[in-house]
């Protein structure tokens, strides 16, 4: 009987929950929160960066070589990453996508898989918690912060990416991403610069450190400078702003809040004045056939958005201004009353569509002179005002809105 008893006992004790003992993720030691490989990049290329320009010389050809290879890794996350991968803003053929996935994987911002996840995840939850860049937590945390420490995927918002993980190219590059860093963004610049021209420094520090850390910055500040510089045109439930200084610094990419409002719209600028390179790179695309089923939001809603805008700025300074008193608030007057009122009190009160106003402060400053206000107190001006004598402006019809006291009252009519 012990022995069954001591049985039941140890099967009650393991058929228990066991206390968990993992510690929550936000009371983990700060050293174990940091994302380690993204704080070493992002903090050392741009000293790196700085000691080159400070002791490299520059060679021509190494600076065509630089423009070039931070024209193509901006792009590719512009007209790749984002537009493309993220919100399949057009399609392309597989010879597109391996491009983008190439050009993309050279600026080293992660895997397309990586990044669209995230950033699919910004659009459905901005300026929330559940953001793994919300603006609102600050410029510099949007900007770059937020890169820095692992992610609590409890607590971020989560997107579907399956679409991502049916493409084969998308599931190749992030398969082999490092290699795709290594080869492309530093290899093959620095092999073309030193083998070019013999400029492997000029190689190393110029087309790969400084063109890495001008294109990051360029493209994160998508995340902040797009969120805090600008108008806010045709939406201002969250952030997003549109800014030209913006779009020159991010390839297009600074009318952001005409983006957030219709993000798969493979433009970002719509206006022929705007700039907007990654849009004219995509239009060049389909022209070659290497894009096609650009898609656009119908214009008549891009306008509704920005015109609904308007009108709630004009109604917001509207408030600020004094209308007049409604009429409805005021006295009312019989004519008797009204001639009454200006003949035995000295009020110099006229009558104009109906509304009787005061207008002793006005007389001596009317631009017509004062007699012909003068000859009209107690009586209805109407049709004088209104271009019998001279058709007043709106500023004029502003300003006696200002000055009215009274309704006239209509005399009943005699009972038959």
């Amino acid at each position: 009987m012990a022995k069954s008893s001591e049985l039941c006992d140890s099967v009650e004790k393991a058929q228990k929950p066991v206390a968990s003992t993992k510690i929550p993720f936000d009371k983990l030691p700060i050293s174990q929160r940091l994302h380690w490989v993204h704080v070493i990049l992002l903090t050392t290329t741009p000293f790196l960066a700085l000691y080159g320009l400070l002791t490299t010389q520059w060679h021509h050809n190494t600076f065509y070589l630089f423009l070039i290879t931070y024209l193509l890794t901006g792009f590719g996350i512009t007209g790749g990453y984002h537009r493309l991968f993220s919100h399949r803003a057009y399609d392309a053929p597989w010879i597109t996508r391996l491009y983008f996935a190439i050009t993309g994987g050279a600026a080293v911002q992660g895997s397309i898989l990586w990044w669209c996840r995230d950033h699919r995840v910004h659009h459905r939850y901005t300026d929330t918690e559940k953001d793994p860049y919300g603006a609102q937590n600050g410029f510099w945390y949007s900007h770059l912060i937020w890169m820095m420490f692992k992610k609590d995927r409890s607590k971020v918002g989560k997107a579907d990416i399956a679409d991502l993980k049916a493409d084969p190219i998308v599931m190749w590059q992030h398969k082999y991403y490092p290699y795709i860093v290594l080869f492309f963004s530093v290899i093959l610049p620095m092999g073309i610069a030193g083998l070019g021209w013999g400029d492997w420094r000029g190689g190393y520090f110029f087309a790969v450190v400084l063109r890495m850390v001008i294109v990051h910055h360029a493209t994160f500040c998508v995340n902040s400078l797009a969120h805090w510089l600008g108008d806010i045109s045709f939406d201002d439930k969250h952030t997003p702003r549109d800014h030209f200084i913006t779009a020159l610094v991010t390839f297009g990419e600074g009318y952001h809040n005409f983006h957030h409002e219709f993000p798969q719209d493979y433009r970002n600028a719509i206006k022929f004045y705007q700039y907007d390179p990654t849009k004219w790179l995509i239009k060049a695309f389909s022209w070659l056939g290497l894009a096609y089923n650009l898609r656009t939001f119908p214009d008549n809603e891009v306008k509704k958005g920005a015109v609904m805008m308007q009108e709630k700025k004009i109604n917001q300074i509207k408030a600020t201004l004094k209308w007049g008193p409604e009429p409805c608030n005021l006295p009312e007057f019989t004519t008797k009353e009204l001639e009454h009122q200006v003949r035995d009190c000295g009020k110099q009160w006229i009558v104009i569509d109906g509304l009787i106003h005061d207008v002793a402060s006005f007389i001596n400053d009317h631009p017509g002179g004062p007699k012909f206000i003068k000859a009209n107190l107690g009586k209805d001006a109407t049709h004088a005002f209104n271009g019998a004598i001279y058709d007043h402006s709106n500023g004029a019809r502003n300003l006696l809105s200002m000055m009215r006291v009274g309704v006239l009252r209509e005399p009943e009519a005699p009972v038959a």
